[in-house]
């Protein structure tokens, strides 16, 4: 079975690599050329341009970084719309806003292409594993098209619906309680490490106790260790608390939790960390008052507390 992948990060990378473990004909679309050698390496083809995919796909994963990237990599002028079968599915794993999802999935089925709009959860290792969460809603014939790569790439499967944007609504609730898991957690450990905590010992306690997150176990052990390779970046909490808050602005909902998140995320970016893994959002405490993270000298800031 001859598909696609767009975008060969994180989350698409590990897509790519299980699909072709598990015999698939795979062909990855990335610019950099490190990203696409990688999955050759792995047994995979790749291209730079998504218009030079191979014709007669019966599908196409997307897992760029935004709606415009999508949108570009299907309909742009370097798109691979044309490139599917009629009948072949897209099955689009991008954080969008519900209408964005809404919008793709009605210009796809104009050229007779069909849609799931799929973003997923799980993380690096996830990915890697081919356990990742997928929250898919769409057309039945998409999900009948779509089952292989699903089964394949996925550790649970949820089917929300046969209108598009529902699993961008329920991808977009999930990120609001990511972003603010990973702020909340960054700032617990800067509190423990200014007051003098050890942050090791630290990160043991909470682990076991009733505060401890998904994201403080994940997270916390890149800060201890140093480790600010993005496996998630800064940027992209930038992104898609953004995407939360515009969506609540549109419903007159208020999020005061969501929006301070994205204003640390955002200091973050501003401090030079966008690229950086998300969990030195905590830089910006390192930033307000001198702390040192494991591994890094105290910036000279405010003293240490009396």
């Amino acid at each position: 079975m001859a598909w696609g992948v767009i975008g060969l990060g994180t989350m698409g990378m590990g897509a790519a690599v299980n699909l072709v473990k598990k015999g698939f004909d795979i062909t990855g679309c990335d610019l950099r050329e490190g990203a696409r050698r990688e999955l050759e390496d792995a047994g995979g083809r790749s291209r730079a341009r998504a218009a030079d995919l191979p014709e007669g796909l019966e599908g196409v994963l997307v897992f760029v970084v935004n709606a415009a990237q999508a949108e570009a990599v299907l309909f742009g002028a370097d798109g691979c719309a044309s490139r599917l079968s009629p009948g072949g599915v897209v099955i689009c794993s991008t954080t969008l806003a519900p209408q964005m999802a809404q919008s793709l999935g009605a210009r796809l089925a104009e050229r007779g292409l069909l849609m799931l709009d799929a973003p997923v959860s799980g993380g690096a290792s996830g990915a890697r594993a081919g356990t990742m969460t997928v929250m898919a809603s769409g057309p039945e014939a998409a999900f009948a098209k779509a089952e292989p790569v699903l089964a394949a790439i996925a550790g649970k499967i949820w089917r929300l619906g046969a209108a598009h944007g529902a699993g961008s609504t329920v991808k977009m609730v999930n990120q609001l309680l990511a972003g603010v898991h990973i702020a909340v957690a960054a700032e617990a450990l800067a509190l423990g490490i200014r007051a003098g905590a050890d942050p090791k010992t630290l990160f043991d306690v909470i682990s076991t106790s009733a505060g401890s997150s998904w994201m403080w176990q994940n997270r916390v052990p890149h800060i201890l260790t140093g480790d600010d390779t993005p496996l998630s970046a800064v940027n992209i909490f930038v992104k898609d608390l953004g995407i939360v808050l515009d969506q609540a602005r549109t419903l007159t909902f208020p999020l005061p939790l969501a929006a301070a998140a994205h204003q640390l995320f955002l200091a973050a970016a501003a401090n030079g960390q966008g690229a950086k893994d998300d969990a030195f959002v905590i830089r910006v405490w390192q930033a307000l008052t001198g702390i040192a993270l494991p591994g890094e000298a105290a910036e000279e800031s405010l003293p240490p507390p009396a």
